[in-house]
């Protein structure tokens, strides 16, 4: 943060509280879907489909987070990745517009350091803000190789067939 630049006093808890939400929807989804215990995820038309043995499980409408880089240690925001489908956007132009609105730093800029060298920390606590903002079910990880991964926001969960 430059000088000057504060957020508000309420950002730091109400921060804390998305991360301790999204680890309780995590749970639920896990308990009930099983994600991320499938053996194959896919991208399709905006859906995450989990896979077993060849046969979809389960279908999850999805938003993009955004992605961490480990080879440049940090994060960036899927509204600023312009290598995205527009449609799997909205959500986090929400987050950004929150941001703007509230004088948030990390939310409005493109890309976030990581300041404490927990990349996959600060992955999981920005996701949780725009999973707080949006209202969404949970969120889930997806490796991309090369020390990176992408965030998915969970928008709608169910049984395939």
């Amino acid at each position: 943060m430059g000088e000057g630049e504060m957020e508000p006093n309420w950002y730091s808890a109400w921060r804390d509280e998305a991360i301790e939400q999204l680890e309780s929807k995590n749970s639920r989804l896990e308990k009930e879907f099983r994600i991320g215990h499938w053996s194959r995820y896919d991208l399709k038309n905006g859906s995450l489909l989990f896979s077993q043995d060849g046969a979809t499980k389960v279908i999850t409408g999805i938003q993009l987070a955004g992605s961490t880089n480990a080879k440049a240690q940090n994060w960036l925001w899927a509204w600023a990745n312009l290598n995205l489908p527009d449609s799997l956007l909205r959500d986090a132009r929400l987050v950004r517009s929150f941001g703007e609105k509230n004088n948030i730093r990390e939310l409005t800029q493109p890309y976030v350091i990581d300041a404490e060298n927990e990349l996959e920390v600060l992955g999981w606590e920005l996701t949780a803000v725009m999973v707080r903002i949006c209202d969404a079910l949970g969120a889930y990880r997806s490796p991309q190789g090369e020390g990176g991964a992408l965030f998915y926001v969970l928008k709608s969960v169910n049984w395939a067939g």
